[in-house]
Parts: structure tokens; C-alpha cells; sequence
């Protein structure tokens, strides 16, 4: 298992790690995708869907189902997710650093992401949905909730076609790294007590707190490094 201290210390200097050929990797793409969090957009349709209120929102309920059916996808873009790194995020997440969404239909998980919380940064892993718009209503909640938070980073790893109608961008590593050093001077709580567009979010409990899904604003993708990374 990759210590927590150690995955802390490479994401503040803007590494990541994947499992490569039964090993692991460190990464600092460049360039960088990153998800401005004023420039969000939400498509047409997932407004409609939103509106809707088809979906229920979690946060942090159930963190080992959401990496495990990210670690589970059918195409290669879980393949990174292996044992290793899926109980290290476990251990993270246990230790207050990692979060996931979930997104619920008829009482059955449809989709999530989960990702790294540090200081004001946010670093999206990955995605899955198993109904269509599940991860992008995911990603709309985790943007306002950053957005409430004052979050100043989302950071994505990379950036895919998919992801691009919904604001993300690619910087340069240079910037990159001066936006998380900029990140790293906000004191920002991912879990503290506060209220979404669409009603009330008390603070997340170990059991997870149910709320609407926002009507304002949204974004997902297939890709699940979240894209929230791109890395699917």
C-alpha cells in the first residue's frame, strides 16, 4: 500500500500514480488539464436532466463502491485502478483526504467519481456511470461544492474531447504547478457544513447525507481519471 504521507507529498508537487505493468507510476502530464471552476458550463440537455431531479446525490456514503466499480470499468480506463492503489485511496479516504459522490436511481448506485481533497486543490480521479448522465451529475455536484468552498484548483490530469464542452482546459505544467503552490495557501475543508444550488447539504457523515441534485450546473465524461479526470 503507498503510505498516506507519501501520496500527499506527490500531489502537492503535482504527481499522481497509476498502476503500470504490475508496478507503479508517477505522473505529471504536460500539458495539464484542469477544469476552471468559473468556466463550468452545463450542457442543454443535463440542464433538462438536472432539472428533472431524476437522480439522488451522496457524498462520501459509499467511497469503496465508487473506486471499485471505477476499478471495475468495461473498457481499459479503469485498468490503472489496481489493488494497491484502490486500498491506498481507502486508506486515504479514511484518513480525510479522499472523497467520492455518488449518484443514486431508484435507490441503486448509477454512477460517481471520487478524488483527492488537499488544502484548496481538488484532484480528480475517476468516473463511472452505469445510467446515462449518472458521472456527469457527480461532477456537477463535487463543482459546486468546490465552488462553495472556495476550492481555487480542479485539477483533471488530462483532458479529453468530451470533457472540453464542459470548460476544461490545458494548461502548461509551469502554470500548473504555480496554481496548485497558489492552492496550497487556502485553508479549504471539502467536508464542512454548507448548502448546494437545488437544497440543503448538511456535513457528510460516515453514512452520507442525501440531497437533490443541483439544477444549476453540471458536467461529466467518460473518461475517469476524473476526467473529473480525463484519465479515464
Amino acid at each position: 500500500m503507498i503510505p498516506i504521507a507519501t501520496l500527499l507529498g506527490r500531489y502537492r508537487t503535482g504527481y499522481f500514480p497509476m498502476a503500470v505493468d504490475g508496478g507503479i507510476g508517477w505522473f505529471s502530464p504536460e500539458p495539464r488539464g484542469v477544469l476552471p471552476l468559473d468556466r463550468f458550463r452545463v450542457p442543454r440537455r443535463l440542464a433538462r436532466c438536472l432539472r428533472q431531479g431524476r437522480f439522488q446525490c451522496t457524498v462520501n456514503r459509499s467511497f469503496r463502491d465508487v473506486i471499485t466499480a471505477c476499478a471495475a470499468r468495461e473498457d481499459t480506463r479503469g485498468n490503472w485502478i489496481d489493488e494497491e492503489i484502490l486500498e491506498s485511496y481507502c486508506a486515504l479516504h479514511d484518513a480525510g483526504h479522499a472523497h467520492s459522490v455518488e449518484v443514486w436511481a431508484a435507490d441503486r448506485l448509477a454512477g460517481g467519481l471520487y478524488g483527492v481533497s488537499l488544502r484548496g486543490a481538488f484532484f480528480g480521479e475517476s468516473m463511472f456511470h452505469t445510467v446515462r448522465d449518472a458521472s456527469k451529475v457527480a461532477l456537477c455536484v463535487l463543482v459546486n461544492r468546490l465552488s462553495e468552498r472556495g476550492f481555487g484548483l480542479l485539477d483533471l490530469q488530462w483532458v479529453t474531447p468530451h470533457l472540453r464542452q464542459f470548460g476544461a482546459v490545458e494548461i502548461s505544467r509551469a502554470r500548473y504547478l504555480t496554481q496548485l503552490a497558489e492552492s496550497m495557501q487556502l485553508d479549504c475543508v471539502f467536508d464542512d457544513p454548507g448548502s448546494l444550488p437545488g437544497g440543503p447539504l448538511r456535513a457528510p457523515s460516515r453514512s452520507g447525507d442525501r440531497c437533490s441534485a443541483p439544477g444549476s450546473s453540471s458536467a461529466d465524461g467518460p473518461s475517469a481519471r476524473c476526467a473529473p479526470s480525463s484519465r479515464s
